[in-house]
């Protein structure tokens, strides 16, 4: 069971691993909801994610024998962090069996705090199935990511923070995967202040605790395709579920594209890079009435590869309307192009890639092809920039945006 005490007892310890991570006021936040809200920010934890909280409080409780034998554990890749580091401060081998899909930072990170990295299926719920037929066959010891009273306490830790920075707050947000975090977190607050009401996010199309609730038992999801790869998880921990009936307040869903607009939120206007797991937490805020609240949104982890950043940001600026590709059809002679460019200048659009196609017409003198991506300050620009042209004689088309 959870405990008062346990929590207490894992605070402490945890901080011997755990970066402080205060508080951050998001006036961008609190403007855009009338509540005043304010960011938890682990994903600035030695290894990119809370994680570390509940693997290094699990293997606390181990005995010596156990540890001996060696850690195993099955994670898309916070937890996988977490239990190498903690492994790694209690001097235990550990082993960690990660989906195929893992972003490449989280399988090199892991392995470069000592852990034996096994590659194996498709998701978490493939990977963790590997990972306890290892153990049964090695004799490891299994530390659960998420459903495993002792994990949950860890992650609960950050409660224990938040109430003793703000006293005062009225609703904590945090993402669901598996549902170590939320029951952790919605448990301790419940302990230390009934009133605080705890909110749940998960990804709509990774809705496990969302299904779990509904029916009153764990169900297993026919798949979890989500950018939100951090909690992709088919079936939500059998021994925490009662925990998040008690005392989760609600559970929220989002949808992938309210994820890619949180994070060019977050980079633009707190400089912060938080994966879309983490995110889920801010893409939450909008689902809600907060206003006149204190709120806590929960940054769970910032594990990102370069790659997955760079289409994420691309993919915001498309859906904001702040880069867009146009199609016009224009005769094949000295000065159109420049008319065009000309006329686009004069809006304040900025052009940014271009393709000339002579060969969309056998009469070259009828029409040429010109697609153009621009980019603008939002819809209304995109739209003035496209009045512009049509005044001009021109009949833009939009098409697909590309920036590369």
């Amino acid at each position: 069971m959870f405990t008062l005490e346990k929590f207490e007892e894992a605070s402490e310890l945890v901080k011997k691993v755990t970066n402080p991570t205060k508080l951050v006021y998001s006036e961008h936040l609190s403007r855009e909801t009338g509540a005043k809200v304010y960011l938890k920010p682990e994903n600035m934890q030695h290894t990119g994610a809370y994680k570390l909280r509940g693997a290094y409080y699990k293997i606390s409780t181990l005995s010596e024998a156990e540890r001996a034998k060696g850690l195993i554990t099955a994670s898309a890749g916070n937890h996988a962090q977490g239990v190498a580091y903690a492994a790694k401060a209690y001097g235990c081998k550990a082993t960690i069996v990660m989906p195929t899909v893992t972003p490449l930072i989280k399988v090199n990170r892991t392995k470069a705090l000592g852990a034996e990295v096994i590659l194996y299926g498709d998701v978490y719920d493939d990977a963790e199935s590997k990972a306890h037929e290892l153990a049964a066959e090695h004799g490891y010891t299994f530390v659960h990511p998420f459903d495993d009273i002792d994990v949950a306490t860890g992650q609960g830790t950050i409660t224990m923070e938040i109430v003793q920075e703000l006293p005062t707050v009225d609703y904590i947000l945090a993402p669901i995967g598996g549902g170590g975090l939320i029951s952790g977190v919605s448990t301790l607050a419940k302990m230390l202040n009934p009133k605080i009401r705890v909110i749940g996010v998960e990804p709509a199309e990774a809705a496990s605790m969302t299904a779990a609730l509904k029916e009153g038992h764990p169900v297993t999801l026919p798949s979890a395709n989500t950018i939100a790869d951090g909690t992709a998880v088919k079936r939500i921990g059998e021994n925490i579920l009662s925990y998040v009936q008690e005392n989760v307040d609600q559970v929220i869903t989002v949808e992938d594209d309210e994820l890619i607009g949180a994070f060019l939120d977050m980079v633009e206007n707190h400089k912060m890079i938080v994966e879309n797991s983490g995110l889920l937490s801010v893409a939450g805020l909008r689902h809600l009435d907060l206003a006149g609240k204190k709120v806590v949104c929960i940054l769970s982890g910032g594990n990102m590869d370069v790659i997955t950043m760079s289409s994420i940001v691309q993919h915001g600026l498309i859906q904001r309307d702040r880069i867009f590709s146009l199609s016009v059809l224009l005769p094949d002679k000295p000065g159109e192009l420049v008319h065009v460019a000309k006329t686009i200048a004069d809006e304040q659009g900025n052009v940014i890639r271009l393709e000339h196609n002579q060969f969309i017409s056998t009469n070259r003198n009828a029409a040429v092809e010109l697609r153009i991506t621009i980019e603008a300050f939002g819809t209304e620009h995109k739209n003035e920039i496209l009045e512009a042209l049509q005044r001009e004689g021109y009949q833009p088309r939009l098409v697909s945006a590309k920036l590369y």
